[in-house]
């Protein structure tokens, strides 16, 4: 690294340190006032206001919610995502500014990513101002990842990452310690579809199975062995894992039903295997259930893909975490089974998310993401603020 990145990257740091208890201030005002997907106008808004005092001309995406902002000019473009919305989730952890708006909660720490990126936004402002950013920085604050398939859709739809070059992405978790930064080459997270199977036929007494269609036992039979079915037709390596939430039929004991469904999720960390089983799987279920004299239908629906880290991408982040945290805060992070919408992006640019470390230090363990109690430690958003800085610096 020159002697001019490493002046810049120290600067970084010491802006950081100025605009570290505004971008907490921040965090806490979305954080009491969280908003659901598509329906994040008061969160936009502040995103906005924000923006604009520091010279910035943010862009409101055509869907109502979400902001695209570019700071500096050059052909080169580098962007970094934070998503803004908030979960059906009600909050059980109290603090002054605890979610004031029932059964609605950041539980997912979409409000620590959104502070991250506003302090970001705010350093390389500044630097800009000062002449010492020499590349376009493209902010992107996405609405609705929690609504499958997720509001990167709409980002590049908007033409969000027209330009882009890379992207970098941050994303919370309980499981590493704060000053932590997890980093994967590969597939982070995994392709999430939800999987509906209907059932039907036309039922009878249950003396007697063999005049009728036996649904119930179909409906087992497939819930029983599709996921193992698909086991030996798709790569072990791909990861795959089909797992049932939902199973209803029938209502008395002595009548066969003549309807039953079955709803799931289906998830993969193969980009090819996964887009294979919008065939696969209503091909299988009907050799399964042909048998017993019942229809089957199936409705596959594509939620995301894997989120796959570039490798180069890895390298700058790894780069940005060593030069301004230590080499010490670099962490090997577990691939995850969760669905993130960041991964649309990598369909149409290269990039990597990164996990970041927000578990009180000394901690053993603390609350899930997803959950009442989840309550991530502050501290992580100004060493946030400094990775996503140093990243598009270095890229």
């Amino acid at each position: 690294m020159t002697a001019g990145k490493t002046l810049l990257l120290s600067d970084v740091k010491s802006r950081v340190d100025e605009v570290r208890d505004e971008a907490v201030a921040i965090r806490r005002d979305l954080h009491a006032h969280p908003e659901l997907g598509w329906h994040e106008e008061r969160t936009t808004e502040v995103l906005r206001q924000r923006l604009l005092e520091a010279g910035l001309s943010p862009q409101v995406l055509p869907t109502g919610t979400g902001l695209i902002c570019d700071i500096g000019s050059g052909d080169t473009c580098v962007a970094l995502r934070a998503d803004i919305d908030a979960l059906p989730v009600t909050q059980t952890s109290v603090t002054p500014y605890s979610s004031t708006h029932a059964g609605v909660s950041h539980a997912c720490g979409h409000d620590v990513h959104s502070a991250a990126l506003m302090g970001t936004a705010l350093v390389l402002a500044g630097m800009s101002r000062d002449g010492l950013l020499d590349r376009r920085v493209r902010l992107i604050f996405q609405p609705a990842e929690e609504v499958m398939p997720g509001g990167a859709l709409s980002v590049i739809a908007a033409g969000g990452l027209e330009g882009v070059h890379r992207i970098y992405g941050l994303h919370c978790d309980p499981r590493l310690e704060v000053g932590q930064i997890g980093l994967r080459v590969g597939a982070l997270t995994a392709a999430a579809d939800r999987v509906l199977v209907r059932l039907t036929g036309p039922g009878g007494h249950t003396s007697r199975p063999h005049l009728t269609g036996d649904l119930v036992y179909a409906l087992a039979t497939l819930v029983t062995e599709l996921p193992a079915a698909l086991s030996r037709r798709v790569d072990p390596r791909a990861g795959m894992s089909l797992v049932w939430g939902r199973i209803t039929s029938g209502s008395a004991a002595n009548a066969i039903p003549a309807r039953g469904e079955a709803e799931g999720t289906l998830r993969c960390l193969d980009v090819s295997a996964w887009r294979l089983t919008a065939e696969l799987i209503p091909s299988l279920a009907a050799q399964l259930v042909s048998p017993y004299g019942v229809q089957v239908e199936i409705e596959v629906t594509h939620g995301v893909p894997p989120v796959m880290n570039d490798a180069l991408a890895i390298d700058v982040l790894r780069k940005s975490v060593e030069q301004t945290l230590g080499s010490a805060a670099v962490a090997t992070t577990d691939q995850s089974l969760g669905g993130e919408d960041f991964a649309w992006y990598l369909e149409h640019a290269p990039g990597a998310m990164a996990r970041l470390g927000v578990r009180p230090v000394g901690v053993a363990s603390a609350a899930d993401l997803h959950t009442p109690g989840f309550t991530p430690d502050e501290s992580a958003i100004a060493l946030g603020t400094t990775v996503l800085a140093a990243a598009a610096l270095l890229d």
